[in-house]
């Protein structure tokens, strides 16, 4: 996830979320957030116990965010920075599915079909040591199959609109939502089983380096202590590898026929 997609997505997080969108360009991002938002993000609990306990008139905050390095005030937001992991799971909270429609126009003569799709953005997390994190959006059109891979970023242009536009309808899905999500998921399975899996290789070996240091210190101990069981267990659990992926948020788009085409 560049630091332009990271841009949009805190564009449409605060859009969608009703906030006032003060000052959006290339880098820079300056918003005021709703009570919700504030309550959210903030971390000032006193003031909003104090102004609901004396009936005050609520003065949110105004976040300044730079997805690009410039002399503006304001904090900087990367992947993996702690302000973007509570926006994602802001996300979650909030909406954690959607339904959109292409928003289409139409003279009135001919009624247009919409596609559903399935869009999941997940995350990935290979772990040992160290850690890496990876975003993927993924759309399956429930008519046919098709996986579309960045999803997100093929709609960010488009239209799109919570209700369903005059003179369009529809179309029942061929593809059961829980199969798609099925679907979905044997995709990433896919997508990971192709990675380059170095990183795991070299936890091990830092992993079997250590260990063999921890051995050597006890190497003359015949019973050995129950602090040596500990320490190899935390090794263990330090650099085994392991990848975890988790939904960070979800929906269905209905979309014209070759969309993507």
């Amino acid at each position: 996830m560049n630091q332009e997609a990271i841009h949009d997505y805190l564009v449409d997080y605060f859009t969608a979320n009703a906030c006032d969108i003060l000052d959006d360009r290339p880098g820079y991002l300056r918003v005021k957030l709703t009570v919700d938002l504030d309550k959210q993000l903030m971390n000032r609990p006193f003031y909003w116990h104090y102004l609901e306990k004396m009936g005050g008139h609520p003065e949110t905050a105004i976040l300044s965010l730079k997805t690009e390095p410039s002399d503006d005030e304001g904090e900087m937001v990367h992947f993996g920075s702690p302000r973007l992991h509570q926006i994602f799971k802001s996300t979650q909270e909030l909406s954690p599915h959607i339904r959109l429609y292409e928003n289409v126009s139409v003279n009135g003569k001919t009624n247009v079909p919409l596609e559903p799709w399935l869009a999941v953005n997940s995350k990935i997390s290979y772990q040992s040591d160290l850690k890496k994190d990876a975003i993927l959006s993924i759309g399956l059109n429930l008519i046919n199959g098709t996986i579309v891979n960045p999803f997100h970023d093929q709609i960010q242009t488009m239209a799109l609109t919570p209700k369903i536009p005059n003179y369009c309808f529809t179309l029942q899905p061929m593809i059961k939502p829980s199969s798609g999500l099925r679907r979905i998921e044997s995709y990433i399975e896919r997508l990971i089983s192709q990675d380059d899996h170095e990183w795991a290789e070299q936890a091990r070996r830092r992993w079997e380096y250590d260990e063999q240091l921890l051995d050597q210190f006890y190497e003359d101990l015949q019973d050995k202590p129950d602090i040596y069981t500990k320490e190899k267990q935390a090794l263990k659990e330090m650099y085994e590898p392991r990848i975890h992926v988790s939904v960070i948020n979800g929906g269905l788009f209905y979309l014209t026929s070759g969309v993507f085409l």
